[in-house]
């Protein structure tokens, strides 16, 4: 019997010890909703606005929208949204310490709303979202503009 439980539990280690070498050795290809929303947060400039923020909230949805909302210290917030299949193009206005990311669509797809404003709320569409970002080089950007253009093809092929 001893030599029964012992073979069992020789058995069982191999079999983990199996089991984590098979796990380990596959790479989980990262997201480019996952990559794009890590590396807008990480390079965003709160400062690089006209007024001062309060908070803002960056996101990229998994159903495939960007999501951007700005709440000012004097309370007046801004919504900017769009579907990322609707993305056309990308330009960077700046320099590696601090510049604008203009996002363009193909025609007027991002919503732009805004509450709490002195001349009230509005509501319209653009065809471009500007985000601020601070201390980002180049191949940051070629890589996000990368990761733009695969999330964009594999959107349009899905349909």
């Amino acid at each position: 019997m001893q030599k029964f439980t012992l073979d069992l539990k020789k058995s069982v280690f191999v079999l983990f010890g199996l089991a984590f070498l098979l796990f380990s050795g596959f790479v989980i290809p990262e997201d480019n909703r996952v990559f794009i929303h890590n590396l807008l947060n990480k390079y965003y400039d709160k400062e690089g606005q006209q007024e001062p923020l309060k908070q803002y909230e960056l996101k990229i949805t998994n159903n495939g929208f960007c999501r951007y909302r700005k709440v000012y210290t004097n309370g007046k917030e801004e919504f900017f949204a769009f579907n990322l299949s609707r993305f056309k193009s990308m330009d960077f206005y700046g320099n590696t310490t601090s510049g604008e990311l203009w996002l363009r669509t193909k025609n007027d797809d991002v919503i732009v709303q805004t509450r709490n404003d002195r001349q009230g709320a509005v509501d319209s569409m653009s065809t471009y979202l500007i985000i601020p970002l601070k201390n980002i080089d180049e191949e940051k950007l070629n890589e996000l503009a990368n990761h733009f253009r695969q999330l964009t093809q594999t959107s349009l092929a899905n349909k």
